[in-house]
């Protein structure tokens, strides 16, 4: 049985992980017949959205904390992560990836990725282990491993930041991956295309199916 590592962002698309994709991978990896264990940073999340109005709210939340809703409580502090306990690494998306995994969402192409999180994507890289990203979360990849081939969907603002990070951008539908063999990275575009959660399901089944070749 091969075990992933799942890194969340919080809870919900506005302020953490995207719900649909986080339970959809790991859906897809327990579908598959073998597991995951989830992580997240602990630290604040950059701001608390309402996720009824979309208006920011006078709160303060702990990512980890809030990653917790979606791992039901099974959730372990990134800090605690080691590369050879594990065989994937799998990043979903939401904008928590894009305003606490890195700050993509505030600062473009002068983002940068939050050091916990850069330090795990390249240990796993650099042990040969792949690495699947969803919807936003490839900016994460594009940042840490030069010359990464990725999908965000279709041409868009974030993958003109990412091709001059180095990236090779593919153009991908509903449901599809790109697999780049040589740094063993798997990306699908979930969210950042008008997609249902049954496409998204889908991209979600066949990134791992195609991270499990790469193992």
């Amino acid at each position: 049985m091969k075990k992933f590592a799942l890194v969340l962002s919080g809870c919900g698309k506005y302020d953490g992980s995207e719900i649909h994709e986080s339970v959809t991978a790991m859906l897809a990896v327990s579908k598959s017949g073998h597991s995951y264990q989830v992580f997240a940073p602990n630290m604040p999340q950059h701001h608390v959205v309402n996720h009824l109005t979309g208006e920011e709210m006078p709160e303060t939340r702990n990512v980890l904390v809030e990653s917790a809703r979606i791992a039901r409580g099974d959730v372990k502090d990134l800090s605690t992560f080691d590369v050879s306990e594990y065989d994937a690494l799998l990043l979903p998306g939401g904008f928590g990836a894009a305003k606490n995994l890195s700050d993509f969402a505030f600062n473009g192409e002068n983002y940068t990725v939050n050091n916990q999180v850069k330090n795990v994507i390249q240990a796993v890289h650099r042990a040969g282990k792949p690495i699947g990203a969803m919807c936003i979360a490839p900016m994460l990849v594009a940042d840490a491993i030069q010359g990464v081939e990725l999908t965000l969907g279709m041409p868009c603002g974030a993958s003109d930041i990412a091709e001059k990070r180095g990236a090779v951008h593919n153009v991908t539908e509903h449901g599809q991956v790109v697999v780049d063999e040589k740094n063993k990275v798997v990306t699908t575009p979930c969210y950042m295309l008008d997609a249902n959660i049954a496409q998204v399901a889908d991209g979600a089944e066949k990134l791992v199916e195609e991270l499990l070749k790469l193992m």
